[in-house]
């Protein structure tokens, strides 16, 4: 695991592919029936990305505060947005934009100090060789879709051999080509980490490219964790990224105004830092390169914040288990500052439990503002409860966090108090 992936806090996560020209679901709309695979494909002919400034992407990136960004290099319709070698369907030679797209974008985000990630489906809808066997133990009376299983007698591991050697070929080109900080993978669901040969692939990985992290979609050989649209209840020990799009669909869909507002969007990117995590916030460009005004305002918006809260963002750790306070927390890399973020008008005060150590200071972060504070009770070794009086007049529209100034090392007590 690279430190900076630890410390990226916030990703851009891209779904940009021939998708978008209708507006439909990237893949999925015909693997699931919606459209016609012909008319899917048939979008090919309409992607021009005419309006694409991969350096206007890059900028509203640094606006937002985020550290990487993710590019559907290949989603599970097979269309690659770099020039592949290893087959025809690609932007380049297949759709008006008639041009590698990968490398300018990774440019423009090197040049200004964002890590270059990438996604890359394992499995492949429209590849010929792709569909030719089943999951280990799948009954072969399960015709189950036709563009992911093939039918009972109709198996070929020989042609599963061949689509094996493809998938291995893109990986190569992705990793010679543009050496990116991040792969992301998906679509390994379909058939076992046997069958897909993980472990030799993981292997490879680390040979071509030794400094590219990996997300955990390579059946146990990544190196994080990746949950989508929804927080965990309880963080995963290690490190993850929760995967959540800023209205309800992952590339561009027309009729899709369900955007979350800005407080939403920082409540749910505190609570993922607090628990440990990185925010990949989903955005979809059109067909002509262009990210919807809607969801460029929010990765403003965010990344306003994130510029006002910064000590509580980048540095920080995971906060406070469970139980000491109601709401997400952080702590400074020395455990000595603990940050305490507040979603909620708090009626009078907020109380900070379970806590050994004394408080110092306590002050609103990016105002400055001190914080009333007092230690109410507590009995020997049981540490009382620290109160903090907060006053309408010092919160942040979106999301207030308090700094408190610890006099050592964050202590916590999490006992009974008596049997």
């Amino acid at each position: 695991m690279q430190p900076w992936f630890t410390d990226g806090k916030l990703g851009i996560f891209l779904h940009w592919g021939i998708y978008s020209v209708d507006g439909v679901a990237e893949s999925w709309s015909f693997f699931n029936g919606q459209v016609p695979y012909e008319t899917y494909m048939a979008q090919l002919d309409g992607f021009g990305a005419g309006k694409w400034d991969p350096d206007a992407w890059a900028d509203l990136f640094v606006h937002a505060g985020a550290a990487y960004a993710v590019l559907t290099a290949k989603h599970h319709d097979g269309v690659a947005l770099w020039d592949t070698q290893a087959n025809d369907l690609s932007v380049v030679k297949r759709t008006p934009a008639a041009r590698d797209l990968v490398t300018p974008y990774a440019d423009a985000l090197r040049r200004r100090g964002i890590k270059v990630g990438l996604y890359y489906s394992h499995l492949d809808w429209s590849h010929p060789d792709y569909a030719t066997v089943r999951p280990d133990g799948q009954d072969p009376g399960d015709r189950g879709n036709p563009y992911s299983m093939p039918a009972a007698g109709d198996e070929s591991p020989e042609r599963w051999d061949a689509f094996l050697a493809f998938h291995r070929a893109q990986i190569r080109e992705l990793l010679g080509r543009f050496q990116p900080d991040l792969l992301w993978f998906d679509g390994e669901w379909e058939r076992s980490p046997e069958q897909w040969r993980m472990a030799e692939l993981a292997d490879l990985i680390k040979e071509l490219s030794p400094h590219t992290v990996v997300n955990g979609r390579l059946s146990g050989h990544g190196d994080y964790a990746t949950p989508e649209q929804g927080v965990p209840v309880e963080p995963p020990k290690g490190p993850w990224e929760l995967c959540l799009t800023v209205n309800d669909s992952w590339g561009w869909q027309p009729q899709d105004d369900h955007h979350k507002s800005p407080r939403q969007l920082v409540r749910v990117f505190a609570e993922t830092v607090g628990g440990g995590g990185n925010l990949l916030l989903a955005v979809g460009p059109q067909a002509d390169g262009t990210i919807p005004a809607e969801q460029a305002e929010r990765l403003e918006a965010l990344g306003g914040w994130i510029a006002g809260h910064r000590p509580a963002v980048h540095g920080a750790v995971r906060g406070l288990p469970h139980g000491h306070f109601y709401g997400p927390s952080t702590l400074s890399a020395d455990r000595r500052t603990l940050y305490l973020f507040l979603f909620d008008r708090p009626n009078e005060y907020v109380v900070l439990r379970g806590v050994r150590n004394a408080v110092l200071s306590a002050r609103i972060l990016g105002t400055g503002a001190d914080v009333r504070h007092e230690r109410v009770g507590g009995l020997g070794e049981v540490p009382g409860w620290e109160y903090l009086y907060v006053t309408d007049d010092q919160l942040d529209p979106l999301c207030t966090v308090i700094a408190l100034e610890l006099d050592g090392e964050l202590d916590l007590y999490r006992e009974h108090t008596r049997d």
